[in-house]
């Protein structure tokens, strides 16, 4: 008995699956500044498209056609895996060049002369526990010997006085409850203090820190000044994973910071946040779903006295101030 067997062949073989084809894709960047960028990716025998939009964000669509809006202008490396049946994928990569419009949403100007605007900034009070966790010395205050607005900016002063068992006193100035935000840019034009020991900061915590606590809800340390080293910037990145125990970030030198009023900046996308000094980035921490960068955020201003990064506090200080021409948000 003979037998006779026929086979037939798909387009990959003898998987009897089609063949997936080269994928090819096309980008339209929207003229309007807007952000918004049109993908259509194809490829023959395909049944689903995997977009990475080289921000941080990902999106699975059927038809290879999506729409992505860029929080920030930049180049994108976006990539596209095409899946076919059986298992089969191919992938392709372009770069898109985005122009986005950041859009003024929130600012201080401190215009007014007097106390700070009460409908944006409220205040901590007191010394924390354990002088805010950092073994500083100072009182924080609503006082205005410690926070006023005068001459069009703001003034956030630290004096050396015995203040409820305190040998210092300062403000710390917050959004919490008032205001907060996710993505964008944020700039703060400021001059900080010349004296040994001052220690102040421009940075941001997530506003869920009062159910996950800290390190959990984030921290962006937008500037910090040393108290001892007043030429020297540093932008810090607090969060669980971070791989440095102090965080992670860098410095920049920055010799007239006390002399000169200078522009702190953090641009902040669901892909990375940045931080700058003149509009010069010095530090890119690559943003992540796995991370609390991806929430709304509160701004802080303070200046501290001693502590962890304080340090030994000149014998002769009795006063200094950090001054602040405006605080910025775009999105």
């Amino acid at each position: 008995m003979l037998v006779f067997v026929s086979c037939s062949k798909g387009k990959s073989g003898d998987s009897g699956n089609p063949t997936l084809g080269d994928v090819s894709i096309n980008a339209i960047v929207n003229t309007d500044s807007s952000g918004d960028v049109s993908f259509t990716a194809s490829a023959a025998n395909a049944i689903g498209y995997n977009f990475d939009f080289g921000d941080g964000t990902l999106q699975s669509v059927t038809d290879g056609k999506v729409t992505c809006k860029y929080a920030a202008s930049g180049n994108y490396t976006v990539n596209v895996v095409a899946s076919g049946t059986g298992g089969q994928s191919k992938s392709k990569s372009v770069t898109v060049t985005v122009g986005v419009k950041l859009n003024l949403v929130w600012s201080d100007e401190f215009n007014t002369p007097g106390a700070p605007d009460p409908t944006k900034w409220k205040y901590d009070i007191g010394t924390g526990s354990g002088g805010w966790g950092n073994n500083e010395l100072e009182y924080y205050t609503s006082r205005p010997e410690n926070a006023s607005i005068s001459n069009g900016t703001l003034k956030i002063i630290a004096n050396k006085e015995s203040y409820n068992g305190s040998a210092y006193t300062s403000a710390r100035m917050l959004t919490q409850g008032l205001y907060s935000f996710k993505y964008g840019k944020i700039e703060v034009m400021a001059k900080l203090p010349a004296g040994i020991g001052t220690w102040p900061a421009i940075w941001m915590l997530g506003n869920n820190i009062s159910t996950v606590s800290w390190p959990a809800c984030g921290e962006m340390d937008i500037m910090e000044q040393n108290g001892n080293q007043k030429n020297t910037i540093y932008g810090t990145l607090h969060y669980p994973t971070q791989v440095n125990p102090y965080g992670d970030g860098a410095t920049t030198n920055l010799p007239s910071a006390s002399a000169a009023f200078h522009k702190y900046s953090a641009i902040w996308t669901p892909g990375s946040v940045k931080l700058l000094v003149d509009d010069v980035v010095f530090y890119t921490l690559t943003n992540t779903n796995t991370l609390p960068f991806n929430q709304n955020f509160f701004i802080i201003l303070n200046v501290a006295m001693g502590g962890n990064f304080g340090g030994t506090i000149d014998p002769a200080f009795t006063t200094d101030k950090m001054e602040i021409d405006y605080v910025r948000v775009y999105q």
